[in-house]
């Protein structure tokens, strides 16, 4: 769904870590993220290939490498970019989206799984999968499974 300026941005909670990730590509990445990720537009300046994007209470900004953009840049931007890192991003229904990614033939990193990861005397359960966007970002996308004694 892409929403429109209903509300100014300003009068809602944007969470105090945004990424911004730099792409190659606006259109091409406006439409992954929007299509098939399903994020919405908060808003966006075409002029500059910017927009601020968000799924529940997760937000990214996405940003042309361009002429026109500021570019912080610690070493060469060669895909796939954001190497060393991904983004956990929690949805209601893992399930869907999956269907979603596969149903439009986008390559799966990783098939979907039921994880447990151990968080002191309890595990906390993922069922999740992980994508690349198209330059290379590595996206987790999992479902909350509640938590679990640890069995030693």
């Amino acid at each position: 769904m892409i929403r429109t300026a209903i509300l100014p941005v300003m009068e809602k909670r944007i969470p105090a870590l945004t990424p911004e990730l730099k792409i190659t590509d606006f259109k091409k990445s406006l439409k992954f993220y929007t299509t098939l990720a399903g994020f919405d537009i908060e808003y966006e300046r075409p002029e500059d290939e910017f927009a601020m994007l968000s799924k529940g209470d997760a937000w990214i900004m996405i940003e042309s490498i361009s002429d026109k953009s500021r570019i912080m840049k610690a070493g060469a931007l060669e895909y796939p970019f954001g190497r060393g890192m991904h983004f956990q991003i929690q949805v209601e229904d893992v399930q869907s989206l999956y269907d979603t990614f596969k149903s439009n033939s986008h390559p799966i990193f990783s098939e979907m799984e039921d994880k447990w990861y151990r968080t002191g005397e309890t595990e906390g359960g993922n069922r999740q999968f992980w994508v690349q966007d198209p330059d290379g970002y590595m996206l987790r996308f999992y479902q909350d499974l509640g938590s679990r004694p640890f069995q030693k």
